[in-house]
C-alpha cells in the first residue's frame, strides 16, 4: 500500500481555510466585500467577544436565490470569473470562491438571503463544514451572514487569537478601512452593546474622512494624474508629524494593499523634507488599468503585483513631493500682490512701521543681494558671523522680484532674540529664528550638490580631532560623501581625523562641533545605506551648524531676508530634522478670542 492518500474533504477545507480566514477581521473583510460586489449601499457589522463567539453581516444588496446560496457555498463557486481571461481585467473585490467555503469549513455557519423581487427567502445552516439544513424563510432582500464560535473544531488555531479586546480592534480596523474605500456605502459596526462606528453614506472621501476622524487641519490633500494612474487622497502635513507611526491606508481600485514599492515611495517624498525618520499618516487612492497589476498573488488579496513597478514608485513619489510643497500653503508660503513700487524700509529698531503703513516685502535697493555678496549678506552687513565671505551667491538668488501673486510676511520684530514676530492678512506667526535659516541652508546645499560639490576654504592649519573608535570609523569611512560638502578628512592615528578643508558657509569655531555632530549620526546610519541618505544627513547637520543661532539680534532686513528665503524653499513648515518651523495664530482665532465672531 502507498504512504500518499487523498485527504478527506473536510479536513482539506479546513487546511485551505487557513489561507483565507486568519481572525475574525478576515471574515468580517470576506464577507463586506461579498456584499459591496452584491451592490449593497448599507451594511451592519455585529461582533460578539471580538467576533470569536459571532460575526454577523447584513447588507441591502441584490441577494441570492436558492440556487445561487446553495451553489455559493461550493469551492471555486463564483459569479465573478468565468475564464482565465478574466484574471487579467478584475474590478470586483472577490473572485476566487473561497471566503464562503471555507468560513463555513470553521464555523457554525447561517446564511440567510432573499433575491430582489422574490417573494421569499433562503436559509442554510453549515457546521464544520456540513449542510445541516436548507429551508425557505421570509427574509429582507438582501443577505445576512453569521459566523458563529469561529475555529470552533480548530482549537490549535483557536487559542492564537488575540484578547477580545485586540480582536475588537482588528476588526474594527478593517471596517474603517472598508469604509474609507467606499465612501458612498453606509456602515454601521457594533460590538455587544456598543456602537464602535456609524457612518451614513457620504458624497466624498473627505465626507468620509470627517465622519470617521473629525476635522483634520492637518492633512493636506494628493491629487495627480500620470501615466495612466489617478492619485487621490490625503496626507498628513510635515509640521505636524512626530516620530510615532500613524495608519496608513494604500488602496488599490478600491482594494486595501500593503505594497513595499509605495510604501518606500511615499518615505522616499517624505525624507527629501527631513532627514528625520517619519511613517505618516496616510489614506491613499489609486485608480490604474486592471490589465496593469495582478491581484491574484495573495490568499488573502493583501498584495499586488505591478507590471510596471518603478513607474507607480516615481508617480507616487512625486504626488507625495508635490503635496509636501504645499505644505507650508497656510504657514509661511503666501501669495499676494506686490506694490507697485518698494517703499524705503528704515533699519531703526526692529517692528518700529513708519508712516503708519506696512514696508514693502522687498529688500530695498540699497541691501539686496549682491551678485558678489554671499549667500546671506545683506548690504554690508551678514546675517551671521558664521558665514563666509569667500562663499559666491547661488544663481537662483536674484535680485528680481518674484511672481507678483505673493503676499508679504511682514516682520514686526523678536522675542528674546530668538524668535520672530510677523503678519500677514491671515494672521500672526511666531518664526523660530535658526529653525528658519536651517531649512533654507539645507535646501540651498542640496540644491548645489545635485550641481557636484559645495565650495570649501583650505584650513592654513590642519586641525586634528580626537574621536571614539565608532565617530572615528563613521567620518572616514563616509570620507567621500563629506567631500562633496566642503571637508577633508583624512585618518591620523586609530583615534583621530585631520582635517585640512571645511564648507566655506561655517566658521573655524563651528568646524569642530560640526564634524562632532556628523559623526554621531553617521554612527546611527545603515553602512548600507544610499549615498543621498549619507548627504542628507551631512547636509542637514551642516545647515544646522551653519543657522543663525537663538539669542542673536536680527535687523529688520535681516528679518524680511530670512522670511522671503523661506517662503522660496520647498518644505517651509518643518526643518531638515523634524522641528517646525513656526507656530499660527489665524485671523479666525483672534476675532473669536476677542468675541468678534
Amino acid at each position: 500500500m502507498g504512504k500518499i492518500t487523498r485527504l478527506p474533504v473536510d479536513l482539506a477545507n479546513q487546511i485551505a481555510a487557513g489561507e483565507v480566514v486568519e481572525r475574525p477581521a478576515s471574515v468580517v473583510k470576506e464577507l463586506v466585500e461579498n456584499a459591496i460586489d452584491a451592490g449593497a449601499r448599507r451594511l451592519v457589522i455585529h461582533i460578539e467577544l471580538g467576533g470569536k463567539k459571532q460575526v454577523r453581516v447584513e447588507d441591502d444588496g441584490e441577494g441570492m436565490g436558492p440556487e445561487d446560496a446553495r451553489l455559493a457555498l461550493e469551492r471555486h463557486a463564483t459569479s465573478k470569473i468565468t475564464r482565465a481571461e478574466d484574471l487579467a481585467a478584475i474590478r470586483t473585490m472577490g473572485f476566487r470562491g473561497e471566503a464562503l467555503p471555507s468560513i463555513a469549513s470553521v464555523s457554525h455557519f447561517v446564511l440567510r438571503t432573499r433575491a430582489r423581487g422574490e417573494q421569499s427567502g433562503t436559509e442554510i445552516r453549515v457546521n464544520g463544514g456540513a449542510i445541516a439544513s436548507v429551508r425557505e424563510i421570509g427574509a429582507p432582500e438582501g443577505t445576512a451572514v453569521e459566523v458563529n464560535d469561529l475555529f470552533y473544531n480548530l482549537p490549535a488555531r483557536r487559542k492564537f487569537l488575540k484578547s477580545d479586546a485586540g480582536e475588537s480592534a482588528q476588526v474594527s480596523r478593517v471596517v474603517t478601512q472598508l469604509a474609507l474605500a467606499h465612501p458612498d456605502v453606509g456602515f454601521t459596526l457594533t460590538s455587544a452593546a456598543r456602537t464602535v462606528l456609524q457612518c451614513p453614506p457620504a458624497a466624498s472621501l473627505r465626507d468620509r474622512l470627517y465622519q470617521i476622524y473629525g476635522e483634520r487641519a492637518d492633512l493636506m490633500e494628493v491629487r495627480k494624474d500620470a501615466g495612466g494612474m489617478r492619485l487621490t487622497g490625503f496626507v498628513a502635513a510635515l509640521a505636524e508629524q512626530g516620530p510615532t507611526r500613524g495608519p496608513q491606508h494604500i488602496f488599490i481600485n478600491r482594494r486595501i494593499i500593503k505594497d513595499r514599492t509605495i510604501a518606500h515611495a511615499i518615505i522616499d517624498a517624505y525624507s527629501q523634507a527631513s532627514i528625520k525618520e517619519r511613517s505618516p499618516e496616510v489614506h491613499l487612492f489609486i485608480e490604474m488599468p486592471p490589465d496593469a497589476l495582478d491581484v491574484n498573488v495573495h490568499p488573502t488579496k493583501a498584495e499586488v503585483r505591478f507590471r510596471d513597478q518603478s513607474h507607480v514608485h516615481e508617480v507616487v513619489r512625486r504626488a507625495f513631493m508635490d503635496a509636501l510643497g504645499q505644505s507650508g500653503a497656510p504657514q509661511l508660503q503666501l501669495r499676494p500682490e506686490v506694490p507697485s513700487a518698494p517703499q524705503p524700509v528704515t533699519a531703526t529698531l526692529p517692528g518700529v512701521l513708519g508712516g503708519g503703513s506696512y514696508p514693502s516685502r522687498w529688500i530695498p535697493e540699497a541691501v539686496r543681494l549682491k551678485p558678489d555678496a554671499t549667500e546671506l549678506e545683506i548690504g554690508t552687513q551678514h546675517l551671521a558671523p558664521e558665514h563666509s565671505a569667500q562663499h559666491p551667491a547661488p544663481q537662483h538668488l536674484s535680485t528680481q522680484h518674484p511672481p507678483a501673486d505673493i503676499k508679504p510676511m511682514i516682520p514686526l520684530g523678536q522675542f528674546r532674540d530668538t524668535f520672530i514676530i510677523a503678519v500677514d492678512a491671515d494672521g500672526i506667526a511666531i518664526i523660530d529664528q535658526h529653525v528658519a535659516h536651517e531649512r533654507v541652508l539645507f535646501e540651498r546645499v542640496m540644491e548645489r550638490l545635485t550641481e557636484g560639490r559645495l565650495e570649501s576654504q583650505r584650513l592654513l592649519v590642519p586641525m586634528v580631532l580626537d574621536l571614539a573608535p565608532s565617530a572615528h570609523q563613521a567620518l572616514v569611512g563616509r570620507a567621500g560623501e563629506l567631500e562633496r560638502l566642503g571637508f577633508e578628512i583624512e585618518t591620523f592615528g586609530a583615534a583621530s581625523v585631520k582635517v585640512g578643508a571645511v564648507p566655506a558657509l561655517l566658521n573655524a569655531e563651528d568646524c569642530a562641533k560640526a564634524l562632532l555632530a556628523l559623526a554621531e549620526d553617521l554612527e546611527g546610519l545603515d553602512r548600507g545605506a544610499q549615498v543621498q541618505d549619507a548627504l542628507q544627513r551631512i547636509a542637514a547637520t551642516t545647515a544646522c551648524h551653519a543657522a543663525v543661532k537663538a539669542n542673536y539680534p536680527l535687523t529688520y532686513e535681516k528679518m524680511t531676508h530670512i522670511l522671503d528665503e523661506l517662503r522660496a524653499t520647498a518644505y517651509s513648515t518643518v526643518c531638515p530634522h523634524g522641528r517646525p518651523v513656526m507656530l499660527r495664530l489665524t485671523r479666525r482665532e483672534i476675532e473669536k478670542n476677542f468675541d468678534r465672531i
